[in-house]
């Protein structure tokens, strides 16, 4: 592990990205894994290199062939309102007054022409612990808007 100033910076090789040195700090960390991914904890969130990006990649540091596709539900004009448990609250440190931010796992259908999000497990992320958890079971309110 390398240091940059007070960060630590580590190294990964992935088959998706290739080589990549992450900050540590900058790592979202669900402490009770994934469902369906029990040993990834750590991900370091990717993007293209554009100004704006809609599709975001939550790539598994713990198993680098985990590659997770994610998209933000505000993009999809999704709105929540979630009730967390204080067990749920105390595992991301949760106190009322972080940005949360909710995201929502992609997967191609079978014949991989349809993109879907899973709109009721939404990921949860606390921006400023840096932790999240996959909150299941919810419901979502669309919103359309005509801009």
């Amino acid at each position: 592990m390398l240091t940059k100033g007070d960060c630590s910076i580590m190294q990964i090789v992935t088959p998706r990205f290739g080589v990549l040195e992450i900050e540590e700090n900058s790592l979202i960390t669900f402490p009770d894994g994934l469902p369906g991914f029990d040993n990834c904890k750590r991900f370091k969130l990717l993007h293209e290199d554009v100004a704006e990006p809609k599709v975001l990649w939550m790539q598994s540091l713990d198993e680098p062939e985990v590659v997770i596709s994610v998209i933000d539900a505000n993009l999809l004009g999704l709105h929540y309102q979630l009730a967390l448990s204080d067990a749920e609250s105390a595992l991301i440190q949760y106190t009322g007054g972080q940005d949360v931010i909710l995201l929502l796992t992609l997967t191609r259908d079978g014949d991989g022409n349809k993109i879907q999000a899973n709109t009721q497990s939404p990921i949860v992320l606390n921006a400023a612990s840096r932790l999240a958890l996959q909150k299941s079971g919810v419901r979502a309110e669309i919103v359309f808007t005509n801009e």
